[in-house]
């Protein structure tokens, strides 16, 4: 039983694992929360999505469907080795339970009981990573989607202090579902197991650059030296509507001189306000500050 990552302490964790962490637009400000609690969480879910193409696949688990809205899970593993964050909170992944697992995954007992009552809801409790595969038992696994998936799942136990025995999947917490098919969770859990038995380094260098502290965090005009270190960025790009500065305080020549940016990626309308993208920010390469 724990308190929910960050945003910050989830991708420092994933990072830390050797995982490459694609952060989805809005992703630290994308979730369910209005709807129920979030937390405290006991443990990760492991799902495949029954779709294909790494784009759409991360679009539709961050967007979710009508009758399902997103975020669908936290992280969506591609099959070419990535994590796409895509929800911070609350996500519609695990869905209703048993209790009785729940119970055995808090405990980190050997072996499961088979799910029978769906009495619980398990958007309180479980992070949920989606991989991308089309769940038929015929679509592979490559060895990097697996690794990746083991080094996530290795992550969120490392982070909270859990053994791999708090990794479980879909089809083990419910009756009503079959993921994931393909691989065993069984032989999945030991190789978490494997890797948890290595020590991470406890001081990882810094990131070269400033991960993306999501659109809320600019419209509540932050004074940061994130946002000098954005605007010097934006001036060197040939950017800049700043009259002076450009920070630490964000103001309307910060938001005019984004917008430049994102006029020059392409962008038009609506996508091109001003207000800092998740995809336009990793283009600007805002170099890395301690302080926020």
């Amino acid at each position: 039983m724990a308190i929910p990552l960050s945003a910050d302490a989830l991708t420092s964790a994933l990072r830390a694992e050797g995982v490459t962490v694609v952060e989805h637009d809005d992703w630290r400000d994308h979730n369910r929360n209005h709807k129920g609690a979030w937390g405290p969480v006991n443990g990760v879910v492991i799902h495949h999505t029954v779709t294909s193409g790494s784009a759409a696949t991360v679009e539709i688990c961050y967007d979710g469907y009508d009758s399902l809205p997103g975020p669908l899970c936290h992280g969506v593993i591609t099959k070419d080795g990535k994590v796409h964050l895509v929800g911070n909170g609350r996500a519609n992944h695990a869905g209703s339970g048993d209790g009785d697992v729940l119970q055995a995954v808090i405990e980190e007992r050997a072996t499961l009981p088979a799910p029978n009552e769906n009495d619980t809801d398990g958007n309180v409790h479980f992070y949920g990573f989606e991989c991308e595969n089309l769940g038929d038992g015929k679509d592979p696994w490559p060895d990097v989607q697996l690794e990746t998936m083991v080094r996530a799942s290795a992550a969120l136990c490392r982070a909270h202090g859990w053994t791999a025995r708090s990794v479980i999947g879909h089809k083990e917490w419910t009756n009503t579902k079959v993921d994931p098919r393909g691989f065993t969770m069984a032989d999945f859990r030991n190789r978490v197991a494997t890797h948890l038995s290595t020590p991470v380094s406890t001081s990882p260098s810094a990131p070269t650059y400033q991960t993306f502290p999501g659109a809320e965090w600019f419209k509540k005009n932050p004074k940061s030296p994130i946002v000098t270190a954005m605007g010097k960025r934006l001036v060197a790009n040939g950017c800049s509507a700043y009259a002076s500065g450009p920070g630490p305080q964000w103001t309307e020549a910060d938001r005019k001189s984004y917008a430049k940016w994102q006029s020059k990626l392409g962008y038009t309308g609506s996508s091109a306000d001003g207000w800092p993208g998740a995809k336009s920010w990793a283009a600007l390469k805002v170099p890395f500050t301690k302080e926020v």
